[in-house]
Order: C-alpha cells, then structure tokens, then sequence
C-alpha cells in the first residue's frame, strides 16, 4: 500500500497542502494519507501516526524531503524505522527526480544529498553569526530590546510600594529573575 504523507509548517499554507495531498493522491495514495500543520521542530503528531502505521510491504511517500525530515539525523532515524517494519520510503520531488528507497542507489542518493544540505544549512548558520558579529562590531545591530528593562521605572515604583518581586513579576509578566536583578542594579 502506498501511504501519503504531507505536512506544512503554519495554518496559512493551505495551499501548500492542498498541492502535497493533491500530488500523493495523484501518485496512487489513495487509501491513506496523513497530514498534519506543524513546524517540523515540534512533535509531528502524524508522522508518528504514520511510521507506527504503515507494515511490511507499504510505502511511505511524501512529496518533499523537507516536509518529513528537519536533519540528516532525523532522516537516518526515519529510514532507519520504516527498514525494520519493511518499509520503503518514496520521495516525488527530490532535486527534480524521483528517489526511492527500495533500491540500494536510492538509499545512497537520499543519504549523501540528505547530508549535503545538512552541511549546507550548518554553513548558512554559520554565515549568519559571522554577519550578526560583523553588523555588532560596527555599531549596526542593537538585537531585541529588553523587555525587562523597559519596566524598570515600574519596578521601582513597585518595590518603593513593598510589593515582593515574586509579584511585581506576576503582575508585569516578567520573569522573577529578571526583577531581582533589575532591582540589584544602581539607579541611573
């Protein structure tokens, strides 16, 4: 059996689903898809119900690599479940291509492309502290403002009041740890 596999990162792209479901049903899932609107970071409620589902003989397809995995690690873990249930794991667009699993070239293909962007993604990281760290150096980049910092006046004047920090976090919408440290500085 061939069971479909869809997922999008937020509830806006509807349209983006739309199309995973309308190709898997295109590819002959016909009989069970799963979907689901969840980054790919968080728990994927449905892919587990996916994996849990599926037995020896069946395919699990997806659409994109990106839609089922967020790392190399992640996909290796993946493949690694649906080989022991006798899986096969099809992936419509791969780079223009089609990858398969169930052939040993597909397998190879999907890890060393898998790693690649993998790699890929690590440089792109890396790119952005080394910008972030250059944008610093030249007085460009200020980050976020500091919530706490912004209430200080009305810590103060809550402190002044007798009011514990436990509160005056509650009742700011602060952390507790924030207050006792705000509270420890010098005034200006």
């Amino acid at each position: 059996m061939l069971v479909g596999y869809a997922r999008t990162s937020t509830f806006d792209q509807v349209a983006g689903l739309d199309a995973q479901l309308r190709d898997l049903a295109a590819t002959g899932c016909t009989e069970r898809i799963f979907s689901e609107q969840v980054s790919s970071v968080a728990h994927r409620e449905q892919l587990e119900t996916a994996l849990d589902f599926v037995r020896d003989g069946d395919t699990l397809v997806v659409t994109r690599l990106d839609r089922l995995c967020r790392s190399t690690a992640d996909l290796l873990r993946i493949i690694d479940r649906l080989q022991a249930k006798g899986v096969a794991l099809r992936i419509l667009d791969f780079g223009g291509s089609e990858v398969d699993t169930q052939s040993p070239t597909g397998k190879l293909v999907l890890t060393v492309l898998s790693a690649m962007a993998q790699f890929e993604l690590e440089l792109q990281k890396l790119r952005m502290r080394e910008g972030i760290a250059k944008a610093k150096a030249a007085g460009k980049y200020k980050g976020r403002a500091p919530t706490a910092r912004r209430k200080l006046p009305e810590i103060r004047e809550l402190s002044a009041q007798g009011f514990k920090p436990a509160s005056i976090a509650e009742r700011l919408s602060i952390s507790r740890a924030s207050v006792y440290r705000l509270l420890a500085e010098e005034p200006a």
